[in-house]
């Protein structure tokens, strides 16, 4: 099967990619409103664009009338949002989070997490993500549909004991994130295998 992209619409040719370029990792983000409310909206056309900087890169699509989604009109308004990376425990509440809210309230109550307080920025981090990257904006791209941003990564929370920082290495068996698959669909991390060099008696951890 041969497709033009060319000959097909922006809605079909979303379908196709969003189903096929999978899994994706998902972004909860937090931002702050004008009046201080705590926005939180999750994301998955996201991912890590290198570590010097360290910057990571997140789309958001425009509303039916042009608009800006929330999130996407606080970053670029603030210049400041932590994204967190959601694993199992908290997956319900995060899909949660992408229900239509007015501005004024926070998706955060409604989904039933807490808010914690950030180093470097103002938007408040998710308790109970096991990840959260404080971003400060480096780079805005636009197109038609979207607003593309590049945030830099000033600082990182982890759940105690994820990271040994002896060895800078992820305790990978106490890391179970959830991603993106197609429509509603998500997908788990667990099954998990090696290819190459790692023998099968090494934990995931220490490869």
């Amino acid at each position: 099967m041969d497709i033009d992209f060319d000959s097909i619409t922006e809605y079909q040719r979303y379908k196709l990619m969003a189903s096929l370029i999978v899994p994706r990792p998902i972004a909860l983000i937090t931002t702050l409103s004008e009046n201080g409310v705590v926005n939180a909206a999750p994301f998955s056309m996201f991912n890590m664009l290198g570590e010097d900087p360290p910057i990571v890169m997140v789309s958001i699509n425009r509303l039916d009338d042009g608009n800006l989604k929330d999130t996407a009109r606080n970053i670029a308004r603030d210049r400041e949002f932590v994204v967190h990376l959601t694993d199992e425990a908290m997956a319900e509440k995060m899909h949660r989070c992408g229900d239509r809210l007015p501005a004024d309230v926070s998706e955060l109550a409604h989904a039933g997490l807490d808010a914690a307080p950030s180093q470097r920025v103002a938007p408040p981090r998710i308790a109970q993500a096991p990840v959260a990257f404080e971003c400060t904006l480096f780079e805005t791209l636009e197109t038609a549909s979207r607003q593309i941003f590049i945030g830099q990564v000033r600082w990182l929370h982890a759940r105690d004991g994820l990271i040994d920082t002896d060895t800078w290495r992820v305790r990978l068996q106490e890391y179970f994130p959830v991603g993106r698959f197609g429509a509603s669909f998500y997908v788990t991390t667990r099954d998990r295998y090696a290819i190459g060099e790692a023998p099968a008696s090494t934990a995931i951890d220490e490869i």
